[in-house]
């Protein structure tokens, strides 16, 4: 049998190996077949060929079966992209008495993914040999039996289909030997022997009808009445006693799925039915009597399984391409299913759908096959993760359900610049910091990931700068990494007020994103200058008759600070208690608090301490020395002055043109540049107040304030009217003034003058407010 089985498949082999169909027009298929029993390594098609791929390509992407159910016995070579036979095919054992018998396969393509289906034919080979129920066969025949009398014999089965089989499967042989239908003759033989002749059992049963057909569900249970098979004999006695039997089993298996009673002839389930293993039984019940010799006959029954919604749908992922890049286009397949379901019709016809609502949906590429897709653009940022579930959904009823879990990430790219929390940051330092001290701390968001999500800052010398045009990277620095901004040198509020610049974030993604903010430094004052004296303006005054509450010096001094800490006082700190003279509290005007007598003495020694309103506060002292002449020599001191005068006025007619001159100039030169800086929109930024009035710096509005004789100040300074000057304080008890930086002489007469009545009132209101 072996070598004619090898004779026949070699003779199948080079007859059927040809591609039976290329590209179906409708649905983009590949078909094959193949004779059962071909060897391994047998080449079925050249399936890289005829899916249209060039030398070479097949092994580059990839190709290859997807494998999925029942083994397929078939594989793809890597190297030459044919489909080969891998083991053993057996057509009776893929699809039993099916016709035809058709495998689905599917095969895979990488870069890009694609899938095509090829369906493979097994075709039926002549390789079963009809098979009798019984190798020997006794036959009890009757001494009365005439010449040509039939005695009935069961009939072989063959496995094969078509014109392989023996006459349908289980006709029955009158003969010892008969062949099958196939080109290649297999015979099955049955020895037949006589034991013993009978006197006249000349009647067999016979059964109601030939063939009983039932239908019983797959669900039906162990013991259910399948049917009841009806015979008769006309004999009498033992020769009409019958008895049944069940025979020839087609497929074997169904000897275990039914019993009959020999006495009642009725047909029971003693196994579950399973639709989608077997879906027709076929068997014969022979009914035989008790006569000598017994006479028999047979009937066939078919049982047809219905099938029954008892099989879920199936879904299995065969192809998953993550993570998924979140710049991914719509139609992106990120994986690849496949859904079936083992029920017919309704039962196993599935629908699908992804639950929950997501970006990503179905699209149906070939029956049971699926492509997952995405639908709508990705966003890292806002969901970095899907799970994503493809649920399967059965016609039957009740429909049975299946789903399958994905897991979809989504990769990140730098689509998010950094973004700073304020467009603006306001930063206020004292002057004097040290060099390296924390300014203030910058952050900016980056919601991307790793790489592109890490920031980096640096002072961006692009930006703009205030406060002599000076670059911000001079004075400040950040740390790249913490965002730490910090001092790279003492700051000096006389050298610089403002400073804006902007810093900048940039991430480290490819191509990298950056964003700016724009930093507005203010630096804060700190009152550290002392007032400094000015030197006296012209001589002193012209010696004569001095009335009392009589201006005769003036003391003038400024302060380099800014506002309180540039604010000064006047105070007498020698002579104290009831001299004739007292000083201004904010004017620096020495006059004389009454008129001077002889006891005054022929000279005078004023020292007096000018402060400012720092805190703490800094002084500086001027000594004023006055002299009291007598009235003749106060008139010869004046004529010898008038002449000096004369030129004098000529001098500062002179010198004023000259300043004058020269302040337009500064103004300009200094006007225009910082209005240029200072006109950008900027709120308002430090607000000050005090009990003698209120001062603003403003970045919007800038105007410089000379203080008479004295440098320029920056700062505005705006006095309110309502709240009058508070009264000349003693100086602190433990603060003694600094050492004396100025020197001037007053000569005044020694005429003994008493003070005009509004002047004595004005007196008296300047001592009660020193007493208040």
């Amino acid at each position: 049998k072996a070598g004619r089985m090898g004779e026949r498949c070699c003779a199948a082999v080079l007859r059927v190996l040809v591609l039976q169909a290329a590209w179906a027009l409708s649905g983009g298929q590949v078909r094959y077949s193949v004779p059962e029993e071909a060897k391994a390594g047998t080449v079925v098609g050249r399936l890289a060929q005829d899916l249209g791929l060039e030398a070479g390509e097949a092994e580059a992407r990839r190709l290859r079966l997807v494998a999925q159910g029942r083994r397929a016995s078939v594989e793809v070579s890597g190297a030459s992209g044919a489909l080969l036979v891998s083991s053993r095919l057996d057509r009776e054992e893929l699809c039993g008495k099916s016709a035809p018998c058709a495998l689905r396969l599917e095969v895979l393509l990488e870069r890009p993914l694609r899938v095509f289906h090829v369906q493979l034919e097994v075709t039926d080979i002549n390789d079963n040999v009809p098979i009798f129920p019984a190798a020997r066969k006794n036959l009890s025949i009757a001494e009365s039996s005439l010449p040509g009398s039939r005695f009935p014999l069961e009939g072989a089965s063959d496995a094969d289909i078509g014109a392989n089989d023996a006459y349908g499967s289980h006709s029955p042989v009158g003969a010892r030997r008969r062949n099958d239908g196939g080109r290649h003759l297999w015979t099955g033989t049955m020895d037949l022997v006589v034991i013993l002749v009978l006197d006249a059992n000349d009647n067999a049963p016979q059964f109601n009808q030939s063939v009983y057909k039932v239908q019983l569900p797959e669900s039906a249970g162990v013991g259910t009445l399948v049917t009841r098979v009806n015979a008769t004999d006309p004999d009498l006695g033992s020769n009409s006693e019958i008895t049944f039997s069940a025979t020839s089993f087609i497929p074997p298996s169904g000897r275990n799925v039914i019993s009959i009673n020999p006495n009642t002839g009725e047909i029971h389930l003693t196994a579950a039915l399973d639709f989608e293993e077997v879906s027709v039984f076929d068997f014969r019940i022979e009914v035989k009597d008790q006569g000598t010799p017994p006479l028999s006959s047979h009937c066939s029954v078919e049982l047809k399984v219905l099938d029954v919604n008892d099989n879920a749908p199936e879904v299995w992922v065969t192809s998953l391409s993550v993570p998924v890049p979140e710049d991914a286009s719509v139609g992106t397949v990120v994986a690849l299913l496949s859904v079936s379901d083992r029920d017919s019709g309704e039962n196993g016809r599935v629908r699908c759908w992804v639950w929950p609502a997501s970006p990503f949906g179905l699209e149906a590429t070939f029956a049971g096959s699926y492509s997952l897709v995405l639908r709508e653009a990705l966003d890292r940022e806002r969901v970095s993760e899907y799970e994503v579930e493809v649920r399967a959904e059965d016609g039957g009823a009740p429909a049975l359900r299946a789903s399958r879990g994905l897991r979809v990430p989504v990769s990140d790219v730098n689509d998010n610049a950094p973004a700073f929390a304020q467009a603006v940051y306001t930063v206020l330092a004292r002057e004097n910091n040290a060099a390296g001290a924390e300014l203030a701390r910058l952050w900016a968001r980056d919601p991307d990931e790793a790489g592109n999500g890490r920031v980096s800052y640096s002072v961006w010398d692009g930006g703009v700068s205030v406060g002599g045009g000076a670059a911000g990277s001079s004075y400040v620095s950040v740390d790249a990494e913490s965002g730490r901004l910090w001092a790279l040198q003492p700051l000096d509020y006389e050298e610089l007020q403002v400073l804006q610049f902007e810093v900048r974030a940039v991430d480290a993604g490819e191509p990298p994103l950056s964003g700016n903010a724009t930093v507005q430094l203010f630096v804060l004052d700190e009152n550290d200058n002392a007032p400094a004296l000015l030197p006296p303006a012209g001589s002193a005054p012209e010696a004569g008759v001095v009335a009392a509450a009589e201006v005769v010096a003036k003391i003038r001094a400024v302060d380099a600070d800014s506002g309180y800490n540039a604010w000064l006082r006047y105070e007498l700190w020698e002579p104290r208690g009831k001299g004739p003279f007292r000083v201004g509290l904010y004017s620096g005007e020495v006059s004389t608090a009454r008129a001077l007598d002889e006891a005054d003495g022929p000279r005078q020694r004023l020292l007096i301490v000018v402060r400012d309103h720092g805190e703490p506060a800094r002084s500086a002292t001027a000594t004023l020395s006055v002299s009291l002449l007598e009235a003749a020599e106060a008139a010869l001191a004046a004529g010898s002055s008038a002449a000096t005068n004369v030129w004098l006025v000529v001098a500062i007619c002179a010198v004023s043109s000259l300043f004058l001159l020269a302040v337009v100039l500064y103004g300009a030169s200094r006007w225009a540049p910082r209005a240029a800086v200072l006109s950008g929109p900027g709120p308002t930024t430090l607000v000050c107040a005090s009990e003698v009035g209120s001062w603003s710096y403003s970045q919007r509005h800038s105007r410089s304030l000379c203080v008479a004789d004295g440098a320029a100040k920056s700062d505005l300074m705006v006095f309110s009217p309502n709240f009058p000057p508070p009264p000349p304080g003693p100086a602190p008890k433990d603060t003694q003034p600094e050492p004396s930086a100025l020197l001037d002489t007053v000569t005044l007469s020694k005429r003994h003058l008493y003070p005009s009545s509004q002047r004595r009132k004005e007196q008296e209101r300047e001592e009660r407010g020193k007493e208040n």
